[in-house]
């Protein structure tokens, strides 16, 4: 039985551990970094937004993140039309907390500004009871499928307070000190330009969508995961997913959800079937209770092999075309084909 938790609760007890694991619709747990018991480079904590525009058929992915004794940021622009990607990625070392990633997902300013890049998250309340979070980027070195050359770009993600998203907290068998706290946010309305050398890309407000990973925790050394997100609209009402397993103790509790028309719909186990040997070859997720048919047509492998010794990372972010059926309610079946998204497999020793 899936815990959903209810009302606002400290995220650690006086002994570090989880006060209560479980799922949640809003993020309830009240995150503290002083009272975590492990080392400050233990400490790992990112932001990563993900913007896609279905009918023009681009996107992009900004990450800042604090992962104790190594930091990342990358801009990552996609070119679904034809199939290319080009990422300007930075590593850094020993951010620990430097980085002031906030306490909350709803409110905050987050800024990395090196050579490569500058990244921006401005995060507050608006009016009319919604969250809205101003996305600004730069860099002089990543180029598009055509060779234009640079990007920029200003965005405005727009997430209405009364929209469902998906929240857990959980730890690890072997370690109940190692916790994994983490809000996915999908469905967000999109709207801006981004420009590569003199070409300019817009979302339309109407049509495109965004989704953050919002994560905060402490990890064991080794772990692998699997991970899928889709934000797009079925019958003109916002549709889209979270769904994946893999990731510390999932034995009470799962991150598996459907969301449409800003409501979410709770699923049990899932699992990913694909070819480890060819991830661009289909894919077909299922659920153990017969709720969803996914079929997924890869046309992006986003990989990479890192190996720095002690740390070691394995990476499969494969964006494609989403198509199937999925049961929200007994007489309640939502039917979709071709949908922009993504499926990820990611190992890593940190």
């Amino acid at each position: 039985m899936q815990r959903e938790i209810t009302e606002s609760i400290p995220l650690h007890d006086e002994n570090g551990h989880i006060t209560k694991e479980g799922w949640a619709r809003k993020p309830l747990w009240q995150y503290d970094r002083t009272k975590i018991k492990a080392p400050k480079w233990k400490i790992k904590e990112w932001d990563y937004y993900a913007a896609i525009s279905q009918d023009n058929g681009f996107g992009v992915a900004l990450t800042i993140s604090d992962m104790g004794y190594i930091g990342f940021s990358s801009i990552t622009f996609f070119d679904f039309t034809n199939n290319y990607y080009n990422p300007v990625d930075s590593l850094f070392f020993f951010p620990m907390g430097k980085l002031n990633l906030p306490s909350k997902s709803d409110e905050g300013l987050i800024r990395y500004d090196d050579k490569k890049m500058k990244i921006e998250f401005e995060t507050k309340e608006i009016p009319n009871d919604k969250i809205e979070r101003k996305i600004r980027f730069n860099s002089s070195s990543l180029e598009d499928f055509h060779k234009n050359k640079g990007i920029e770009g200003e965005l405005t993600f727009i997430q209405p307070k009364s929209d469902d998203t998906i929240c857990i907290a959980t730890s690890w068998k072997e370690n109940r000190r190692a916790f994994y706290y983490n809000q996915k946010i999908n469905c967000m309305t999109v709207k801006g330009q981004i420009k590569v050398g003199s070409k300019i890309y817009n979302f339309n407000e109407s049509r495109d969508l965004a989704v953050l990973d919002w994560g905060r925790g402490v990890w064991t050394y080794k772990n692998r995961w699997f991970w899928s997100s889709l934000s797009s609209y079925v019958d003109d009402k916002r549709f889209g997913w979270n769904l994946g397993y893999g990731f510390s103790d999932r034995s009470s509790v799962s991150e598996n959800a459907i969301f449409f028309d800003g409501n979410l719909y709770k699923l049990d186990n899932v699992e990913f079937i694909y070819d480890p040997n060819n991830y661009l070859k289909n894919w077909k997720i299922i659920d153990n209770e017969g709720k969803i048919d996914i079929d997924f047509l890869p046309i992006i492998d986003r990989n990479s092999n890192s190996d720095f010794i002690i740390i070691k990372s394995i990476q499969h972010q494969v964006f494609g075309y989403f198509s199937g059926t999925i049961k929200l309610e007994e007489n309640k079946i939502i039917k979709f084909n071709n949908l922009l998204g993504f499926a990820e497999d990611v190992f890593n020793a940190w």
